[in-house]
Order: C-alpha cells, then sequence, then structure tokens
C-alpha cells in the first residue's frame, strides 16, 4: 500500500496547524513554505479538509486555516477517509459483493487483516501525537554539542 502525496502533505500541513493551535492559524503560503511543497497544490488538499469540517478559514490580517476542534480530538482516520478514502487495500473488503469469488478467495482475509490494522493505526494517531513527534524531532535535531 502506497500513500498518495495528497495523504502525505495533508499531514504534514494538518501537524502544523496542530502544533499552532489554538494560538493563532497558518497561511498556505507560510504552509507551503514551511513544508516545501507548492501552494496552488497545497490549496487543493486543504480545500476538502476544509469542506470537511476538520479546518476552518480565519480571516484577517493574520488569517489563514486553523484547526476546527483540539488536535487530540482529531485522528488519521478522519484526514484518510477525507484524502484517500477507504483504508482497504482492496475494493472486496468494503464490497464483498463485488467479488464472484469472495467465498472461496484464498487471499481475502489476509487483505480484510491488512485494512483492519492500517484502520488501527490510523484511528489509534491523532494530530496531537503527530504535533508531540515533530516537537521531539525538531527539539533533538537542535542539539548542539562542543568538544
Amino acid at each position: 500500500m502506497k500513500l498518495s502525496t495528497r495523504m502525505r502533505y495533508g499531514c504534514r500541513a494538518m501537524t502544523e496547524l496542530a502544533a499552532a493551535y489554538p494560538d493563532r492559524s497558518v497561511s498556505v503560503r507560510d504552509m507551503a513554505r514551511n513544508q516545501r511543497l507548492s501552494a496552488k497544490y497545497l490549496e487543493h488538499i486543504v480545500s476538502p479538509l476544509k469542506t470537511a469540517g476538520l479546518i476552518e478559514a480565519v480571516r484577517g490580517i493574520h488569517g489563514g486555516y486553523a484547526l476546527s476542534r483540539p488536535p487530540e480530538q482529531v485522528r488519521l482516520s478522519e484526514i484518510f477517509q477525507v484524502l484517500e478514502g477507504s483504508p482497504a487495500p482492496v475494493d472486496c473488503v468494503d464490497n464483498p459483493d463485488a467479488c464472484p469469488m469472495r467465498k472461496m478467495c484464498p487471499t481475502r482475509d489476509t487483505w480484510v487483516e491488512i485494512g483492519e490494522a492500517v484502520q488501527g493505526v490510523l484511528e489509534g494517531t491523532t494530530l496531537r501525537d503527530l504535533a508531540d513527534r515533530k516537537k521531539r524531532k525538531s527539539d533533538s535535531s537542535t542539539l548542539m554539542y562542543h568538544i
């Protein structure tokens, strides 16, 4: 299973909004610069997240986007659903009737297990988790050692 750039960049942008929550909003331009992405491409990612109610637009001189609820209440599964759809690796996991071989297929049970495992990780990870991880990684990369 390979995640799209849409999901990867969307998670990075949402993590940035989580780090800014609740004190400030972040513009698409600033997120794009910080993440080394095209602002135009990032706008296409942010739009469905706004439509889904995960983020909200903030108007004004310091406007941009902000999370619509605390980062500990936003699970990766929600972002995944908006940007990717189902985490099931094959269609027959979500739509068993779509395959005439479903009852005798030797691999379908494995695909179901994979989908459940991915869903478990997505459900068990919040934006707070990612923001905390980002902070730890930033803190450890700025350590300086002098001899």
